[in-house]
């Protein structure tokens, strides 16, 4: 509604009503996802930008939300044994009350916190009327750009294990196999033995403590982020009439002193790029920083402004390559962007496995 508000009303405002372009990160990139996906919202959208998130996210549709209501009802002392009382009753509480009745103990999980995001947009039939796999013809004329960072989904792992930011404490190859396993429940030993397999190809017979940590991570990230945005990209890639769609790989690593240096870029480190900070807190930013940030300024708005990264009122430091399904091409973000930051297939044997193989694999 807002979005066709802005449509009917922003040419008083001196906007274009045809060059509406929607943006966001984390749950407001999978947010934004779903609006273009929305049969509502066809012909009302021409560009989005994707952060860290999109709709084929296993975070960003909930499949069973009854389980999730039933225990913010407990909490209240609504009825959770019949649903229309169930719903009316939580209707009828403050809105306060029903936003405090479910806290998350993160120190106290049985699983990887990412199971735990449970109160997420739900399959409808009306705003999403179908699994969002499905629904990729809505955004044909949508101009899209959706990218991750390469440590995503550090956040989210050093709640699942804290050893990884810990350099005095070892990781065991038994507790990354766990991880693993809790990653893909739903698919058995089956699922979790294919996996581990794939991401300790590298291991060696004496793995390092760094890439074992960085192990833990690169799975979350795959697993919660990257996966399902290259799944994204490639079906709006090939879903599209006008649109373009464009691939990004965000690496300018985290200042964060309390991480160790080998971290890279974690989630929402993009949003103070994004935002210019390094331009309004010189002192706190490098003269690299001011870089990244310069760029990433320049390719977005000249991406709303055209709908190519490339062409606009700003200069850009390379020329950025729309991807496609054939070549998978992408641009890797940091301080030092030339020709030589448009690559391909990201992390290819890993979204094949994650989009094919494991998701082929019989549920339990």
């Amino acid at each position: 509604m807002a979005i066709a508000w802005v449509k009917r009303n922003i040419a008083a405002f001196g906007g274009n009503p045809d060059n509406i372009t929607i943006f966001g990160e984390s749950a407001g990139g999978a947010s934004v996802s779903l609006q273009t996906l929305s049969p509502y919202n066809v012909g009302l959208v021409k560009r989005a930008i994707s952060q860290s998130g999109v709709g084929l996210c296993p975070w960003a549709i909930q499949p069973d939300p009854l389980v999730w209501a039933k225990q913010v009802a407990s909490k209240l002392g609504c009825p959770v044994d019949d649903t229309a009382a169930l719903a009316n009753c939580l209707r009828a509480t403050d809105p306060v009350d029903v936003t405090l009745a479910y806290k998350l103990d993160i120190g106290n999980l049985q699983y990887p916190v990412v199971h735990y995001l449970g109160f997420s947009p739900v399959i409808d039939g009306d705003f999403i009327p179908d699994d969002p796999l499905n629904l990729f013809s809505n955004a044909a004329d949508v101009d899209y750009l959706a990218g991750v960072n390469n440590m995503d989904a550090h956040m989210f792992a050093g709640v699942d294990l804290a050893v990884i930011n810990e350099p005095l404490k070892q990781i065991s190859a038994e507790e990354v196999q766990k991880l693993v396993q809790d990653l893909t429940l739903p698919k058995g030993t089956l699922g979790s033995d294919l996996a581990f397999d794939l991401y300790t190809s590298n291991w060696g017979s004496n793995p390092s403590q760094e890439l074992m940590k960085k192990t833990v991570i690169d799975a979350e990230t795959d697993y919660i982020f990257l996966v399902p945005t290259q799944e994204a990209i490639a079906r709006h890639s090939m879903n599209a009439r006008t649109g373009k769609t464009y691939s990004y790989l965000f690496s300018h690593p985290s200042r964060m002193p309390i991480y160790p240096s080998w971290v890279g870029a974690d989630h929402a480190d993009d949003l103070q790029y994004v935002f210019g900070n390094p331009f309004k807190n010189v002192a706190a930013y490098r003269p690299q920083d001011r870089d990244v940030s310069a760029a990433m300024i320049a390719y977005w708005t000249n991406f709303a402004a055209t709908g190519d990264p490339n062409q606009g009122p700003s200069k850009v430091p390379t020329s950025w390559l729309p991807y496609d399904t054939r070549s998978g091409q992408y641009l890797e973000i940091d301080k030092d962007i030339t020709y030589k930051s448009i690559k391909q297939g990201l992390r290819s044997p890993f979204v094949r496995f994650w989009s094919y193989t494991y998701r082929n694999l019989p549920n339990l």
